[in-house]
């Protein structure tokens, strides 16, 4: 017999934006929480084509799944491939919101996206509309999040730098800690 499904009583919409480091890291943080009471999470990363370190470790959680799209590439001006990775993860984004079987959805650097118009704000905000009651849905991404997404979270978190090692050291990323 399979245990019942626990489930939020309501699912609220979460925004990380900001210059300072630990967007994702929080994201991530929240999903591993989350998996520790039961529930079931999915993180899809818009324009991270990129082997990060957490693409490891979320291997080993039960729960926890994540999807990247994108290329390996910095986007100073979106290419058509960077636009046809977009629309991959909001098409993909949408058939896991919509199928109602994860708990939470974390559409990680999906800001920087909507900011480089590689997918537009309109799409989000449909998205957001319409996810299911019990779908908590986390956003993350640059040093902005739109206006009219920030109106329809139930949470904001801006991170603010106010100092960093890349500056003050000059120091590069570093494996493990930001990639």
């Amino acid at each position: 017999m399979t245990p019942e499904r626990i489930r939020l009583e309501q699912g609220m919409i979460q925004c990380y934006f900001g210059r300072g480091k630990g967007k994702t890291t929080a994201a991530l943080g929240q999903g591993l929480r989350a998996t520790g009471h039961g529930f079931k999470v999915y993180m899809i990363q818009f324009m991270k084509g990129w082997h990060y370190g957490e693409i490891e470790a979320i291997k080993l959680i039960p729960n926890f799944k994540l999807e990247q799209f994108g290329t390996p590439d910095l986007i100073a001006e979106p290419k058509k491939i960077d636009i046809e990775e977009g629309r991959k993860a909001l098409d993909f984004a949408k058939k896991v919101i919509m199928s109602d079987e994860y708990d939470i959805i974390i559409l990680d650097e999906i800001a920087v996206a909507v900011e480089y118009n590689i997918i537009k704000v309109e799409e989000v905000l449909e998205l957001l509309d319409n996810k299911p009651e019990k779908v908590e849905i986390i956003l993350t991404g640059g040093p902005k999040m739109h206006p009219k997404i920030k109106e329809r979270a139930d949470l904001l978190t801006e991170m603010r730098l106010i100092k960093h090692y890349y500056a003050s050291k000059g120091i590069t990323a570093r494996k493990g800690i930001e990639y």
